[in-house]
């Protein structure tokens, strides 16, 4: 693992999306296809608009979220929205949406074609992740339902319940997340460095992140 440390947050997000860029742009020269994954939530919005302006061929880079509620994009809730609102804009409109939700009740229910869907993009070129003070990273939380398929099992998607999470989820596994060709990890304030250096000596089954540190760089700002 390797941490870089900013002095403010909007310094980091900045260099964060200059950093997925010339990646992006690396990976291009040689393949068809570039694909980036990202979180949702409020931490990575900034970076998003930073990185939705960038000049780069955005026509050949696929875009996936990391994890998703089951949620519509209708709902203010869904990480969906969030990506059209906040990255699939500006030069970047022009990127393919790979999705993890579909119109039904539960997730095992389109789990299939959307492992299909997902399948062309593996192995991820560029990872960006984000971590919760409680240690989980995408929708893979200490205690939920299954945290040990997510963990050690062969899936590419697990739907996932947790408690605290008020609806279900659908993540990308472990196995997914540990394949990737580059994997960031970005994290601000006090109790998420803190739960940084605990999930260093913890293993994955207490502090999911761990599945994943390894091979990362985790980018911390203080405020």
């Amino acid at each position: 693992m390797e941490l870089k440390e900013y002095p403010d947050a909007e310094m980091m997000m900045m260099d964060i999306a200059d950093l997925l860029a010339s990646e992006l742009r690396t990976c291009l020269v040689s393949h068809d296809h570039a694909s980036l994954a990202v979180p949702g939530g409020t931490t990575p919005g900034p970076i998003f608009d930073s990185l939705c302006a960038t000049r780069l061929d955005w026509d050949r880079v696929h875009v996936l979220l990391t994890d998703e509620r089951w949620v519509p994009e209708t709902s203010e809730r869904s990480n969906t929205r969030l990506l059209r609102q906040r990255l699939l804009t500006d030069n970047a409109a022009a990127a393919r949406l790979v999705p993890l939700y579909a119109d039904a009740p539960a997730p095992e229910a389109r789990l299939e074609e959307l492992e299909e869907a997902l399948r062309p993009e593996l192995p991820l070129s560029v990872l960006l992740l984000g971590m919760g003070a409680d240690m989980h990273t995408a929708s893979i939380f200490p205690g939920a339902d299954r945290l040990e398929e997510a963990l050690h099992g062969d899936s590419l998607l697990v739907p996932m319940r947790a408690p605290g999470a008020p609806e279900p989820r659908v993540t990308l596994s472990a196995k997914v997340l540990r394949g990737a060709m580059s994997t960031h990890i970005v994290i601000t304030g006090a109790e998420k460095r803190a739960a940084l250096d605990e999930a260093r000596k913890l293993p994955p089954e207490e502090a999911p992140v761990a599945a994943v540190l390894r091979d990362a760089t985790v980018h911390w700002a203080e405020k």
